[in-house]
């Protein structure tokens, strides 16, 4: 027991200084980003190394249901293989007893890592950087919605009552006031975040009603992505404890804007410890504008993985706060592609098609694998557009089946995620589309049964 606490991050040990640790919960997400896995006494924790569960996690639809992915050996749900990462060791504080979470990486019996893992396939995005000398770093935006409580799928989501008496109002981007509404939600967040160590670089109102941005400071990819995972659960566990709900749906609330995962990027020599994307003069480099290139070349074949539900399109309207095309430019929030104002070590790339749904190490792998082409390939960009890139032509493919024909025929693009994951992800995600299908929506009911 000892020999384990001693692995422990620092916040983790001053979690549970002065306690008695009751559980520990090993967690790994799915394929939809959700928390798979057990709990066990801490006791019985100290004394395994590795922990079990059956590969089929990876096979299962957001609803339930099960994708036909399990290859040529039929669905006989075997074991993997899971070993717990203690420097992601992290407290639950809105749990009754002092609990621990810790996310496990997923691998075969044979040592090898689970191709269709999440995690496995941004750390082999990562790795393919790093064998070329470059360290990727990134700095996610994590945008959601407060409602009020929905129990009923049946009924429209609404916006939450905050401390006024009144519902959140919409339009109200950047207004402390409309922040302060939210004050007790947040305040939890805020300690939640400090307890398990996590550094949250600023909180803002967004365009939507009751609708929050997250900033999160730089970093390696993986650690930003383990922190993203973790971010949703404490967000809504806060949210709970004020009878409301926090929704990370792309378009919750059908006259407001969706929710976004805007993700910043730069590339890091691990020779020089310089910004690639700038040069001794501080100009910009080619690297710079290949990467940008291998967005707009990639970015319709990874949309299934930035927008992986039906809902997800839904984000991607005009002049509503998301891209439409695959413009770039610089300070410009119209385009897809966004050269932030910064100084020359900090240049980097956001891109701003990635929804909040989308699971956060299947959304960053993806937008790392467009850069890494673009540089490996040497890609040229468009040209900078001008102006108001709701003006130019629609560029997104427009629902999962036109995504999906893209993600099929993107061959390098499949080759640096994985061909393996490529196909369960594919299976699966389809899978649930044809689950959507079988729903009769109130709006068929009220426009066609008595009409066509």
């Amino acid at each position: 027991m000892a020999d384990w606490m001693d692995q422990l991050p620092d916040p983790a040990i001053k979690y549970i200084e002065g306690h008695r640790l009751d559980e520990v919960e090993c967690i790994i997400s799915d394929l939809s980003g959700i928390a798979r896995g057990k709990a066990m006494p801490a006791s019985k924790f100290a004394t395994q190394k590795q922990f079990y569960l059956p590969n089929s996690i990876f096979f299962q639809t957001i609803t339930g249901g099960w994708g036909e992915a399990a290859g040529e050996g039929g669905f006989t749900e075997p074991d993997m293989v899971l070993k717990p990462d203690m420097s992601t060791a992290t407290a639950a504080p809105w749990t009754a007893d002092w609990t621990l979470q810790v996310i496990h990486d997923a691998e075969l019996k044979t040592g090898e890592p689970v191709p269709f893992a999440p995690r496995n396939v941004l750390k082999r995005v990562v790795e393919l950087y790093n064998a070329r000398g470059w360290q990727p770093i990134v700095a996610p935006e994590m945008e959601f919605y407060l409602v009020a409580r929905n129990t009923d799928p049946g009924q429209e989501i609404q916006a939450m009552v905050g401390r006024s008496g009144r519902p959140a109002a919409a339009r109200q981007a950047y207004s402390i006031s409309a922040v302060d509404e939210f004050g007790p939600v947040i305040d939890d967040i805020y300690d939640f975040a400090e307890a398990q160590g996590f550094e949250i670089d600023g909180i803002t109102q967004e365009g939507g009603a009751g609708q929050l941005e997250i900033n999160m400071r730089h970093g390696d990819p993986v650690k930003l992505a383990d922190e993203i995972f973790f971010f949703k659960r404490l967000i809504r566990e806060a949210a709970l404890r004020h009878d409301c709900f926090a929704t990370f749906m792309a378009k919750p609330i059908q006259t407001e804007p969706g929710s976004a995962m805007h993700i910043h990027h730069s590339v890091v020599s691990t020779e020089t410890g310089r910004n690639i994307f700038s040069d001794e003069n501080d100009e910009e480099t080619a690297e710079f504008m290949h990467f940008i290139g291998g967005l707009q070349r990639f970015v319709p074949a990874a949309t299934p993985l930035f927008a992986p539900y039906v809902n997800s399109f839904r984000r991607y309207v005009k002049d509503n706060a998301a891209p439409i095309n695959l413009e770039w430019a610089r300070d410009n929030r119209t385009t897809a592609i966004r050269v932030p104002v910064s100084d020359p070590q900090a240049r980097r790339v956001e891109n701003r098609l990635p929804g909040m749904d989308c699971n956060p190490y299947l959304g960053i792998a993806a937008s790392l694998a467009c850069g890494y082409l673009g540089m490996v390939d040497g890609i040229a960009p468009k040209d900078e557009f001008k102006g108001d890139a709701y003006d130019a032509e629609e560029e997104i493919p427009r629902g999962i089946f036109a995504a999906f024909d893209e993600f099929a025929a993107a061959t390098s693009f499949r080759e640096v995620l994985g061909e393996e994951f490529c196909r369960v992800y594919e299976i699966v995600k389809l899978t649930e589309y044809e689950e959507f299908l079988e729903v009769i929506s109130p709006w068929e009911r009220e426009h066609l049964l008595l009409n066509v």
